[in-house]
């Protein structure tokens, strides 16, 4: 019998809380995090509005959550700043304390989205380095404009920083690895995890995520790319409707969740609280020559893949904690997923969706919405997705909204997709 592995940790920064209490409590209550946003000024995203972390501040930073690292902050982007937090929470919320020798046995697999440099930090640069018709150009840039840059510039915007920073602060001397993977990373870092502790090669690891699309240039980016909702006159909290036939499109947030993973030995020795297990995970990339991204074929393909691995049918999943983004395309795409690998048990199996309280973090959002299923799980609920009132006729499924629902089932499936036709399935049980 393949051993489980448990999950013994948890610890995330959201624009929906911090910690697991705060977050708990604000999923339950149905109170969304999104809002007016303030870390740049200017008029996108639409409405000036996302899934800020208003609580993670200059206030907050150095004396509270990232206190063990304060000297390292200077170099520290607000990615990296969020997801190095959120594992020294996870840590701290699991107890977890090894020896010098158990130390050997501890990985970190932690994802991050391409980190982008705000404009002003690269302005002094780029002038310096214009020729006479006033444009840049990489041979003055050699010359005048690499001076201008901060030093240690590069260290701050790499995504393969956080994993450097959490094993170092955690003395986790086993195995380490980053993925950036859109919004797929979440599970495909859950998933990598799991194959590196049932080959032996660690006995826990601190697994997670941080992304943020609350970011001046990738703001407007989005706009340009993706489906993004115009508010108009419907307050900052009601804009994003998952499955909804009024659905407006997606609302870009922030936010990491780092999830500590042990063998069931391990946990069961120092009597650790479980919150469940991860059973396995699954991955897709389909892509044709005349679609591009095909999400709806990789979601089959990674649903499938996670179901068998897992040894579960469709008809023993309690719910699934859908991608839904809120853009209209997409959420047809994952539905018709859905029925697919569900057939007649589609219309009936709930659905939630996590993003109406965080908005869309990138690579952050996956491991915070499977954290959500966790606990409220442990209190014998699904959660409800918001803002949820006229189902998309192309969306025939049985979404959970206006309350928790009360569940007694164990199993529940987390999904993530990107438009360019990446997705990622995780099989997880509950206590």
């Amino acid at each position: 019998m393949t051993e489980r592995i448990a999950i013994t940790g948890l610890g995330m920064i959201t624009a929906c809380g911090i910690g697991t209490d705060a977050f708990l409590e604000n999923i339950l209550q149905g109170r969304s995090g999104i809002g007016p946003i303030d870390l740049f000024p200017g008029e996108v995203p639409p409405g000036h509005i996302g899934g800020q972390c208003r609580d993670f501040n200059d206030s907050t930073i150095k004396k509270q959550y990232l206190k063990p690292q304060r000297k390292s902050i200077k170099v520290m982007c607000r990615d990296i700043q969020l997801g190095v937090a959120s594992a020294n929470i996870a840590m701290v919320h699991s107890g977890l304390e090894l020896n010098e020798e158990e130390r050997s046995r501890l990985g970190v697999e932690f994802g991050a989205d391409l980190m982008l440099s705000p404009p002003d930090v690269l302005a002094k640069a780029t002038f310096e380095s214009r020729n006479e018709q006033g444009m840049p150009t990489d041979t003055i840039w050699g010359d005048k404009g690499i001076a201008q840059m901060e030093p240690l510039w590069l260290l701050k915007y790499l995504p393969n920083m956080p994993s450097c920073h959490i094993s170092i602060h955690a003395d986790a001397r086993g195995p380490s690895n980053s993925l950036t993977l859109e919004e797929t990373t979440g599970n495909m870092a859950l998933g990598e995890s799991l194959r590196i502790i049932r080959r032996g090669k660690a006995d826990a690891m601190i697994a997670g995520t941080t992304g943020t699309r609350l970011h001046v240039v990738k703001s407007i980016n989005y706009m340009a790319m993706h489906e993004l909702a115009e508010p108009g006159d419907i307050p900052a909290q009601e804009v994003l409707k998952p499955f909804d036939k009024q659905s407006r499109g997606e609302v870009v947030g922030e936010g990491a969740c780092a999830i500590i993973l042990e063998r069931e030995k391990l946990a069961r020795k120092r009597d650790a609280e479980i919150y469940g297990w991860i059973l396995s995970v699954g991955s897709s990339c389909v892509r044709t020559p005349r679609e591009g991204g095909n999400p709806r074929q990789a979601l089959v393909n990674a649903m499938n893949m996670a179901l068998k691995s897992a040894r579960i049918n469709p008809d023993q999943i309690g719910h699934i904690n859908a991608h839904g983004c809120g853009a209209k395309e997409l959420d047809a795409a994952e539905s018709a997923a859905i029925h697919e690998v569900f057939g007649s048990s589609a219309a009936t199996v709930p659905v939630t969706a996590i993003k109406p309280y965080v908005g869309n973090c990138g690579a952050g959002t996956g491991t915070i919405e499977l954290a959500a299923s966790l606990l409220t799980m442990k209190q014998g609920l699904i959660p409800h997705t918001l803002n949820f009132e006229t189902p998309d006729p192309r969306c025939e499924l049985n979404i959970v909204h206006k309350e928790p629902l009360k569940t007694a089932c164990k199993h529940f499936l987390k999904l993530s997709v990107s438009r360019s036709g990446r997705a990622s399935a995780t099989v997880v049980e509950s206590v």
